[in-house]
């Protein structure tokens, strides 16, 4: 009975090699790479907003009047994400407002763009908050690090399925192309083996279709190595191409530079009295507004001050 269920076994597994195994592997093929562009995608959203970061920071350090006074370290990120924040999603809040039944842009509600980075903002302000500003400099590199890796948005795709799981599944699949093709041709010529059984040597004519038959099957089984050395070096390329560790790399290196620039400019690491929470709810409009005000009304502070020490000095 056991022999019998492993005969069977057998053959259904030659069956499948036969009928079924280039099919197969065509169309893991064709899902590996849509997952891999889906995990790239998820994981190039981070590099974006890293990026982002970075500029507004070259615009802060370029700009004349930000040398002014002390600077406080978690103040001025908290400020620079937030303007990031608000500013990215600004066209998406104007766009809004002329569509009343409006809920969220298509990508945001497929890749929780927008969720994942204010939770990139709300774990960068609470892992600097209680940095302390004397002594040794801090491990942002950890801090960058930290934040990235546990974004539950960006980390997984759709918001459910794990990245890092889905893309070790992918780095081994141009290994399993390979098995796959190998499999296929060892079952196909088992197959193929039986016929030679029936050869009559007696019979030239006999003898020499059922030769001409087994060369068909042993050539069509060696197609399934050919398919499989053809997709693994295509996923190969695929991988490399589209490799989310490299972009995970950048993004924390682009991360980390911004907020270790910020660091060496900063005075201390104070937060103010009246500090107010992250809403990332808030309309980007109204927040880069009362921003707009508020730097300009610092200016016009200093710019007093500045006539007031002139006219003591005269």
């Amino acid at each position: 009975m056991t022999q019998d269920l492993l005969y069977g076994l057998i053959d259904g597994l030659v069956k499948f090699a036969t009928d079924l195994l280039i099919p197969f592997m065509g169309w893991a093929f064709l899902v590996a790479v849509v997952f891999r562009l889906l995990v790239f995608y998820t994981i190039r959203r981070e590099l974006w907003f890293a990026r982002e970061f970075h500029k507004r920071i070259d615009n802060f350090i370029d700009d004349d009047d930000q040398g002014k006074g002390e600077m406080s370290f978690y103040a001025t990120v908290k400020r620079l994400l937030e303007k990031t924040y608000y500013e990215l999603f600004e066209l998406r809040t104007i766009l809004k407002r002329r569509k009343p039944d409006y809920i969220m842009a298509m990508s945001d509600r497929i890749f929780l763009i927008q969720q994942g980075s204010a939770r990139l903002v709300h774990d960068t302000l609470r892992q600097i908050k209680h940095l302390r500003s004397e002594g040794n400099s801090p491990k942002i590199h950890e801090i960058s690090k930290t934040v990235f890796e546990r974004n539950p948005a960006f980390n997984k795709v759709f918001g459910v399925i794990p990245a890092v799981t889905v893309n070790d599944i992918l780095n081994i699949m141009p290994g399993m192309f390979i098995i796959g093709g190998i499999f296929g041709t060892f079952l196909g010529i088992m197959k193929a083996l039986p016929t030679l059984s029936t050869m009559d040597l007696t019979d030239v004519e006999g003898t020499k279709l059922i030769m001409d038959q087994f060369l068909l099957k042993i050539s069509f089984s060696m197609s399934t190595s050919i398919v499989g050395i053809v997709l693994s070096v295509s996923m190969r390329f695929v991988n490399t191409l589209l490799s989310p560790e490299k972009t995970f790399i950048r993004t924390v290196d682009h991360f980390e530079n911004s907020l270790d620039r910020l660091w060496n400019m900063s005075d201390n690491n104070t937060v103010p009295s009246d500090d107010q929470r992250f809403d990332e709810h808030k309309d980007s409009i109204e927040a880069l507004a009362e921003e707009s005000v508020k730097r300009e009304l610092s200016r016009m502070n200093n710019k007093t001050k500045e006539k007031r020490q002139v006219s003591k000095a005269s």
